[in-house]
């Protein structure tokens, strides 16, 4: 599923779930090369990454996007002295404060190879993901040391296309 970022025009995000590493790997050496054959010009400074995942962000992650309007992403590169810290405030900061807010259906934290980390989060609407206020996140940020853990982050709210959906 994927779908336009809300504040940078242009942008998409396509975000897909594999049952196993063989799977994806099997699709790479196979279909990929003729589907994205058929796809080019469309796009440019595609960009590709790979997370395995950690843990659920709420109970029952499941990918499904038939009842998700938005997604939030926050791409995180962490300090490697401080990934420990940074997954157990992922646990207990972030994670609770997600799971109670209203319109939160679900979500992920998974991590890269070394200290980069992606933690999505799916939304039943736009109008509820805007309730989860920037005055809440920087009191969580303060509290989870955030400026302590993570040397860059970048993340986007993204409105998700139901045509993409597969």
């Amino acid at each position: 599923g994927g779908g336009w970022s809300r504040g940078r025009p242009g942008v998409a995000h396509l975000v897909a779930f594999w049952e196993s590493r063989a799977f994806y790997d099997s699709f790479m050496a196979r279909a990929h090369d003729r589907l994205a054959a058929a796809q080019v010009g469309t796009y440019k400074d595609a960009q590709v990454r790979l997370f395995e995942h950690e843990f659920d962000v709420k109970v029952g992650f499941r990918p499904s996007f038939g009842d998700v309007d938005v997604l939030r992403l926050a791409h995180s590169q962490v300090y490697q002295d401080r990934v420990d810290h940074f997954m157990l405030m992922q646990e207990k900061v972030w994670n609770p404060a997600m799971a109670g807010s209203p319109g939160m259906l679900r979500g992920m934290v998974g991590r890269a190879p070394g200290e980069e980390f992606l933690v999505l989060s799916m939304w039943q609407s736009a109008a509820e993901r805007g309730k989860y206020r920037p005055e809440r996140v920087e009191r969580l940020a303060l509290r989870a040391q955030i400026a302590a853990d993570v040397r860059a982050i970048a993340g986007d709210v993204v409105q998700l296309e139901p045509s993409w959906t597969v």
